[in-house]
């Protein structure tokens, strides 16, 4: 990472070009495309938090890529993208993305570090997050599999692998074998098969080796790059009403998908944040179980479904569809402090003579303005919509907020009304060029 720029000691959170990108709803909000954006101006990409089961869609001349663990900057060639302390690292997930850019004709694990603090998400992880969810039958929260709720229980619980363990891949392998053996006991009490150990091992092995040139004090270098005032970009994966500790739990990731997720699994503090940005999709969708108070679970659901292509981008799962929340949305604003918003999607919502908008809950005969803690509260809560006039036009040739049909315009600017924070990109198509800079 070249840190060659001026001499200042740190940096502040007024620095021009350093900028965090959020999902202000249940992931799946378009981020990708707003990093991408943003990516061309930064010197470094970090990802803060999540793992494989995150996934963010890039298009580029009309080739599409998901990314899953890999910074969305990772397709810029002058950033260095970190992969920090907050995300857990699926080694066999990392080298076949790796090996997808690779085979379109771009290598870029020279410009790529992964945090040696970072988790690593074992065989052993995905088994129990499988038979767990087995075990919960219809209670199931819907995880993608993917083992990352394991692997954070590891952490906590203090007997996960960090990725610094592959700089001795002898003593990594012999900790691995160790850590298998006592999962396969726990398996084996679920009435999950046990797993066979030296396949494991055989399957992950290599995939560790490859990767274990990429570990670095990645927080040493952040540091180092802050004091010479390098221009970063936060990615944050998932949304945050998936947070593990704000999100509507237990249907929820594992992790702290808001701004304290970027701070803690960065190693950089408030100080080198700069903007925050919200990223919000025009209309909302959510992926897996768990109240979801603007689902829509007739035609009209359908057709936002097949018009967004709301299938997930990790998972292949169908998104649940609804108008837009601007309770939950507003939520996410005032816990993150979002300066703010990079609206997407919203050709989508082209072909609509009207489009209600929820700006409250009704809740047990009372009118709400925020997110209930309890689960059972949320199931219960009835969206209060506002209905706002369609424009019923295509809009993904206009590049100027002026060239947006007048009603497209007005929904853009009753969003910033009642959320009171200014919107200053959207998104009229899936392409990196059909966007709008206000």
């Amino acid at each position: 990472m070249s840190t060659s720029a001026s001499t200042s000691t740190s940096a502040t959170s007024n620095d021009a070009g350093n900028a965090v990108v959020l999902g202000l709803q249940w992931g799946d909000e378009g981020k990708g495309k707003v990093i991408d954006l943003l990516a061309a101006q930064a010197n470094v990409v970090v990802r803060c938090q999540g793992g494989a089961n995150a996934g963010h869609t890039v298009v580029v001349k009309g080739k599409k890529s998901v990314l899953h663990l890999l910074p969305s900057g990772i397709l810029h060639e002058q950033a260095t993208c970190i992969i920090g302390n907050g995300v857990v690292v699926d080694p066999l997930a990392l080298c076949h993305e790796l090996d997808e850019l690779i085979g379109g004709g771009a290598d870029p694990t020279h410009r790529l570090l992964v945090s040696d603090r970072a988790h690593l998400v074992l065989p052993s992880h995905k088994a129990l997050d499988a038979a767990y969810e087995q075990r919960k039958g219809d209670a199931k929260v819907g995880t993608t599999l993917r083992g990352i709720g394991p692997c954070y229980s590891d952490k906590v619980a203090r007997t996960g692998l960090r990725c610094g363990e592959l700089r001795d891949l002898t003593t990594f392998e012999r900790k691995l074998r160790t850590l298998l053996a006592g999962v396969n006991e726990h398996l084996v009490h679920l009435g999950a098969k046990a797993l066979d150990i030296d396949a494991a091992v055989a399957q992950i092995m290599p995939a560790c080796k490859r990767i274990a040139p990429l570990i670095a004090d990645t927080a040493a270098l952040l540091h180092q790059a802050a004091a010479t005032k390098q221009h970063f970009l936060f990615e944050g994966a998932q949304g945050v009403l998936l947070d593990i500790d704000y999100g509507t739990y237990p249907f929820v990731t594992s992790s702290n998908t808001g701004v304290g997720g970027v701070i803690a699994g960065s190693g950089l503090s408030h100080k080198s944040l700069g903007e925050i940005i919200g990223v919000v999709k025009a209309y909302s969708t959510r992926v897996g179980s768990g109240p979801f108070p603007v689902e829509l679970l007739d035609q009209k659901g359908e057709d936002l479904r097949k018009r967004g292509h709301e299938f997930g981008a990790t998972t292949g799962r169908p998104r649940r569809c609804g108008w837009l929340d601007l309770v939950a949305v507003g939520f996410s604003c005032r816990l993150n402090g979002v300066d703010s918003i990079a609206l997407t999607k919203l050709d989508i919502l082209d072909t609509e003579a009207e489009i209600p908008v929820c700006v409250a809950y009704e809740l047990d005969g009372k009118r709400i303005d925020t997110i209930p803690a309890r689960i059972d509260d949320l199931a219960r809560a009835k969206p209060v919509y506002e209905v706002l006039p369609g424009w019923k036009s295509a809009i993904n040739a206009a590049r100027t907020y002026d060239a947006l049909p007048t009603n497209a315009r007005r929904y853009i600017e009753f969003i910033e009304s009642r959320l009171g924070v200014k919107i200053r990109w959207i998104g009229t198509g899936p392409g990196r060029e059909e966007i709008v800079v206000r």
